[in-house]
C-alpha cells in the first residue's frame, strides 16, 4: 500500500519543479497534503500495525509520529506560502517541491523496518534539505548546504560503517529490525558497542544531539523559517526514531546497561551544550535551534535512566514537535515584520503584533516546562525515575541547567517583546491570521499537558514495551 502512495507523492512533488504559476504550486501541495490525509485515514482505518511489502511496517512509533507529521506539515506548508510570496516563481516552485519530497523522505524513515532502507532515506533527507538551504542563494546559504552536505554525508557514513559492525555481530544477512534483534543475543560484545557508538555518532546530525548536533543548528539558520519547524520537528523525529529503534535491539542483551550509560552521558553533554549556547547567541533562529539541541539532551538522558524516563522520552518528543514548531513560525512572522532575526536589537513586538507576542510568551511557557506544559510531566517523570535509581547527580546537573536556560529564554523573549526596537519596521507585512493559526499548535501541547488521552498512553506503553 504505502509504495503506491510513495509513487503519489514523489510524483506531486516532482511536477512541482515544473509548474509555472503559484496557483499551480498551491494546488500540487493541496493535492500532496490531501493524499497524506487519505493514507492516514486508511492507517487509522485499519491499515494500523499492518506490513507493506518487505521494507515497511506500520507499527505504533511509526504511525504515532507521522500522524504528528502531518498534522504539523499542514501548518508547515500554509505558513510558507505567506512567508514566501513575494520571492519569484523559480525559488518558489524548488522550495515546495524539495519541501514535499522532504516530507516523503521522513516518513519513510518512520515506517521502515529494515535497518538500511532507513539509513538511505535519511541520507535522502540531506539531499533534500540541503536543497532547501539552498533557497536564499547567498554566500552564507551556500556555505551552509556545503557544510550540511558534508557533514551530514559522514554521519550517515559513519552511521553506515556501524550498521556493517551490527551485522558481523549478527551472523546474518537479515537487515530487519525484529531479526537482528534476536541475532544480537550471542554476538560479539566489541562488535556491537562499536556499532551503537557508530550509529549513534553518525544519527546525532539530525537528532540534533552531541556530537554533531552543529550541522542542525547552521541548517536552521539558513533555512527559510517554516522549513526549521520542519527540520527541528519532522527531521528530528526521524532522527530520534532510527536511534530509538536501534537502541531497543540492545533491549535484551547483556549490554543494556552500557547502551544506556552512552546515552546519559550523550544526554548530559547536549544539555549542556544546549544550556551554555543559549547565552552566546544573537540570533533568534539559531536561538530556538540550541533549545531543540537542550530538549534532545533530555530526551536522551531519559533514555539513559530507562524505565519510566523511556516513556517520558516519547512523550517528550511528541510535545516538543508542537511547541517548537509553533515558535519557529512565529519567529517566520517576526522576520517579516523585523527583516531579521537580532536579538539584541528587535524588540517592541507587543505593541506590534500583539496575538504573535503573546503565542511567543506562551510558547516560552511551555518550552521552559512551566506547569501546565507537557514538557513539564515528561521532565519530572525523568527526575522521578533518576530519584528513584538513586542517580541524584543527574537531577543536580539537569537542575542547574534548567536554570540557566529559564533565566536565558526569558530573558530573550522579554527583550523582543518589550524592548525598544531599534530596527526598520515593515509593518505591512504582518498577517495576524497567521499568528492564531500557529497558536493552535501550542494549544494542542497545552491540551496534552492537562489532559493525556488514554489511546495515546497506550501506544507509548506499546512503544517502550522491548
Amino acid at each position: 500500500m504505502i509504495y503506491i502512495f510513495f509513487i503519489i507523492w514523489l510524483t506531486i512533488g516532482a511536477s512541482a519543479f515544473l509548474a509555472r504559476s503559484r496557483r499551480t504550486i498551491h494546488m500540487l501541495c493541496a493535492t500532496y497534503l490531501t493524499a497524506h490525509a487519505m493514507f492516514a485515514g486508511l492507517l487509522i482505518g485499519g491499515k494500523y500495525l499492518s506490513t507493506s511489502g518487505s521494507f515497511f511496517s506500520f507499527d505504533e512509533a511509526g504511525t504515532l509520529f507521522y500522524l504528528l507529521l502531518v498534522v504539523v506539515a499542514i501548518f508547515i506548508f500554509i505558513h510558507s506560502e505567506a512567508y514566501l510570496k513575494r520571492d519569484d516563481i523559480g525559488n518558489y516552485r524548488r522550495y515546495f517541491a524539495l519541501l514535499m519530497l522532504l516530507t516523503t523522505a521522513i516518513t519513510g524513515v518512520y515506517f521502515a523496518n529494515n535497518i538500511a532502507v532507513t539509513w538511505i532515506l535519511l541520507e535522502t533527507t540531506t539531499l533534500c534539505g540541503a536543497g532547501i538551504l539552498y533557497y536564499r542563494r547567498s554566500e552564507a546559504a551556500i556555505e551552509a548546504t556545503w557544510k550540511y552536505l558534508f557533514v551530514c554525508s559522514t554521519g550517515i557514513a559513519i552511521a553506515y560503517l556501524g550498521i556493517l559492525l551490527l551485522c558481523a555481530a549478527a551472523s546474518n544477512s537479515s537487515l530487519n529490525y525484529e531479526d537482528l534483534q534476536m541475532l544480537i543475543i550471542n554476538g560479539n560484545p566489541l562488535y556491537l558497542k562499536a556499532a551503537f557508538l557508530l550509529v549513534l555518532t553518525g544519527y546525532s546530525c539530525k537528532m540534533e544531539i552531541f556530537p554533531l548536533y552543529t550541522i542542525g543548528v547552521d541548517a536552521n539558520f539558513a533555512a527559510p523559517a517554516p522549513a526549521s519547524a520542519l527540520l527541528s520537528t519532522g527531521l528530528v523525529n526521524a532522527g530520534f526514531l532510527a536511534i530509538f529503534r536501534v537502541y531497543k535491539l540492545f533491549a535484551h542483551t547483556p549490554l543494556m546497561a552500557w547502551v544506556q550509560n552512552v546515552m546519559l552521558i550523550i544526554g548530559i553533554v547536549s544539555l549542556v551544550v544546549g544550556a551554555l549556547f543559549l547565552r552566546r547567541t544573537n540570533n533568534y533562529k539559531r536561538f530556538l535551534s540550541y533549545s531543540t539541541v537542550e530538549n534532545m539532551g533530555i530526551v536522551a538522558i531519559g533514555l539513559g535512566i530507562g524505565g519510566v524516563g523511556v516513556w517520558a522520552a516519547v512523550f517528550h518528543v511528541i510535545c516538543h514537535s508542537f511547541i517548537k514548531s509553533s515558535l519557529f513560525l512565529h519567529i517566520a512572522i517576526v522576520r517579516q515584520v523585523y527583516d531579521g532575526y537580532r536579538i539584541n536589537r528587535i524588540g517592541d513586538y507587543i505593541n506590534i503584533n500583539k496575538v504573535g507576542a503573546i503565542g511567543l510568551i506562551v510558547g516560552m511557557v511551555a518550552i521552559l516546562a512551566f506547569p501546565p506544559s507537557p514538557l513539564f510531566i515528561s521532565e519530572l517523570m525523568i527526575m522521578s525515575e533518576a530519584l528513584a535509581s538513586g542517580a541524584w547527580w543527574i537531577i543536580a546537573i539537569m537542575v542547574v541547567l534548567l536554570c540557566i536556560v529559564i533565566f536565558t529564554v526569558c530573558h530573550r523573549f522579554i527583550k523582543l517583546c518589550y524592548q525598544p526596537n531599534q530596527d526598520e519596521l515593515h509593518l505591512s507585512n504582518i498577517d495576524r491570521k497567521l499568528s492564531y493559526s500557529a497558536i493552535t499548535l501550542l494549544l494542542a501541547a497545552l491540551v496534552l499537558g492537562l489532559w493525556q488521552p488514554e489511546i495515546l498512553t497506550n501506544i507509548i506503553d506499546k512503544i517502550v514495551t522491548f
